[in-house]
């Protein structure tokens, strides 16, 4: 297995992106040409109907307003060379529009580059900073790294929480996607996490296969639940590699990929990661805040993939951010859950 060197982002050549058109426009049937055939309808109407939100792109989806040789289809069906899409009227925006990423953000990722070579690269993602824009989020990662490369052909591979940090693969040209997409279809691309739980393990390994089901709150929030009927499979495994009280950190591989796997997970057997918003443990969680931690402790640890047809095998690490192992070393001194479980049997 060959080992991934860290070099700095830099200027890189790549086939320039289409021009997005501007302005309203009618109905248009677009061919799939061979180069991009195997790619999820979402990636290609995202790609093809630049300046257009994301949300907006999954509603005319929904609608059944984009159709595939006549027929309604899902974001995630792959397209066939010769296939034809429908594109409806809309309303694209300017590309300037689009206020330039952050200074701050630009040199954070100037210097996050993990590996690199001619078709892919792998970033070390800061916890808080999105993977893409939409959703109020003017930038995001690869909006951020397409200003470092103009012209270049980059594009996510798979996504990361906001507030996860760590490993995030991003392709360089269209036919590392494909091989990449078909890597993870296959189950060929690994993926370790660490985690802090906070709770306890029963066993040193534990398996977690539990369904999961996107569903959406009045207000428009998306989150996750165990669904044994409707959900799609999922699985997880966390293995304890310490114990701090009543906290566990773990590594943990992931075998799919469905959105907050992971968080779901782990909140499933009664063991939420620390300082989840969303899935939880709230009184824990303000403990932990007391003792610096300051985020989600969830961080993409290691990936593992092939990066060309014939290579060696590829595992790139990204180290444990710094925030995080200075919280690890505050836990050896005290123990904030043993302070919550105190206050709740004095209730």
């Amino acid at each position: 297995m060959r080992r991934a060197s860290r070099p700095r982002l830099g200027d890189a050549s790549a086939s320039p992106e289409s021009a997005a058109r501007n302005g309203p426009t009618g109905v248009q049937q677009v061919q799939v040409p061979a180069a991009l055939a195997g790619q999820r309808l979402d990636n290609f109407l995202l790609q093809r109907l630049k300046g257009v939100p994301r949300s907006l792109v999954y509603k005319l989806l929904r609608r059944g307003e984009v159709r595939v040789n006549k027929g309604r289809a899902k974001p995630s069906q792959r397209l066939a060379a010769g296939d034809w899409v429908r594109l409806p009227p809309v309303r694209q925006a300017e590309t300037a529009s689009r206020p330039a990423p952050a200074t701050g953000m630009l040199a954070a990722l100037a210097d996050a580059v993990l590996y690199e070579d001619a078709r892919v690269l792998v970033v070390n993602k800061p916890a808080g900073m999105a993977v893409h824009g939409g959703s109020g989020i003017s930038n995001g990662v690869i909006e951020a790294l397409r200003a470092l490369r103009p012209g270049a052909e980059l594009e996510l591979v798979h996504r990361l929480d906001r507030d996860t940090s760590g490993c995030l693969l991003i392709s360089k040209r269209r036919s590392a996607l494909r091989e990449l997409h078909r890597q993870m279809r296959e189950g060929e691309i690994r993926k370790r996490y660490q985690a802090l739980l906070a709770g306890t393990l029963p066993r040193a390994t534990v398996e977690v296969t539990a369904p999961l089901r996107k569903y959406q709150l009045r207000g428009g929030e998306r989150l996750v639940q165990v669904d044994t009927e409707q959900g799609k499979p999922a699985r997880t495994v966390f293995r304890r590699v310490r114990a701090y009280g009543g906290l566990t950190l773990v590594d943990v591989d992931l075998y799919t990929g469905r959105t907050h796997q992971i968080r779901v997970h782990a909140a499933s057997i009664g063991a939420p990661v620390a300082g989840d918003d969303k899935y939880g443990d709230a009184e824990a969680d303000r403990a932990l805040r007391q003792v610096g931690l300051k985020r989600l402790f969830l961080h993409a640890a290691a990936l593992s993939f092939t990066p060309a047809e014939g290579a060696p095998q590829t595992r790139v690490e990204a180290p444990l951010p710094t925030e995080l192992t200075v919280f690890l070393q505050r836990l050896e001194e005290q123990d904030p859950i043993h302070e919550v479980r105190k206050m709740k049997s004095a209730r």
